[in-house]
């Protein structure tokens, strides 16, 4: 089940050149500025892409995802829940992250850096992450809705995004899906942070092997 974490740690932010015309990258890419309030409630994952081992794997398998942001008793921080299904069954993990700045930042046990770029959908959150676990760094693009499925539109403008980081193209997810309640159990039985740090662990021991079941599930799955 720790491979569902993988699903809430696919972020990015901006890489190397871009392949899209350049004036169109440079509207598509640039960071917003978002306030808490924009963020609190709950986001219904839509698909995403990320160069993480066994990232597209897990997104190829996942049925249901979404997260919820809710304040805490510090102005700067937000508890975040994320819930999931996989194989049938949900699970969630809940962690604070500091936000300032319109970015959503984690210092240890490794670092987390997300940030939020433009959208024409009013009800939609396009988020890029960057995560440093170690030596090894990933980057992950997603789109949220508070609406369980978007306009084909809001797709392909998000899919052009992607262009623009030279990201794989995003894997969308079935939008017919039973959404998972609030109370799922925690994953593995363990806090949110040993979750994802156990994840990482994990991926960097067998990192080729993720990255070859990656390209079956690309060829092979949807």
């Amino acid at each position: 089940m720790r491979r569902c974490v993988a699903a809430v740690v696919l972020l990015s932010l901006l890489s190397g050149g871009l392949s899209a015309p350049l004036s169109r990258c440079d509207s598509l890419v640039k960071p917003i500025t978002l306030s808490k309030e924009d963020l609190l409630g709950r986001w219904l994952y839509i698909g995403g892409t990320s160069n993480l081992p066994g990232s597209r794997s897990v997104i190829h398998l996942l049925t249901s995802v979404w997260v919820n942001f809710n304040a805490t008793a510090q102005s700067n921080v937000l508890e975040l829940i994320q819930s999931q299904r996989i194989f049938g069954k949900c699970s969630s993990i809940t962690f604070n992250m500091a936000f300032e700045n319109s970015t959503l930042s984690l210092e240890q046990p490794f670092h987390l850096k997300e940030v939020y770029l433009p959208t024409s959908c009013s009800d939609c959150l396009v988020v890029y992450e960057d995560v440093t676990f170690g030596k090894d760094a990933f980057t992950s693009l997603m789109l949220f809705s508070r609406r369980q499925s978007v306009s084909p539109d809001v797709v392909e403008a998000f899919k052009t995004q992607a262009e623009c980081l030279r990201m794989l193209t995003p894997i969308m997810i079935d939008t017919d899906y039973e959404i998972c309640p609030v109370d799922a159990s925690p994953t593995d039985g363990l806090s949110g942070i040993q979750a994802v740090t156990s994840l990482f662990e994990a991926t960097m021991g067998i990192g080729v092997g993720l990255g070859l079941l990656d390209s079956f599930f690309d060829t092979f799955v949807n």
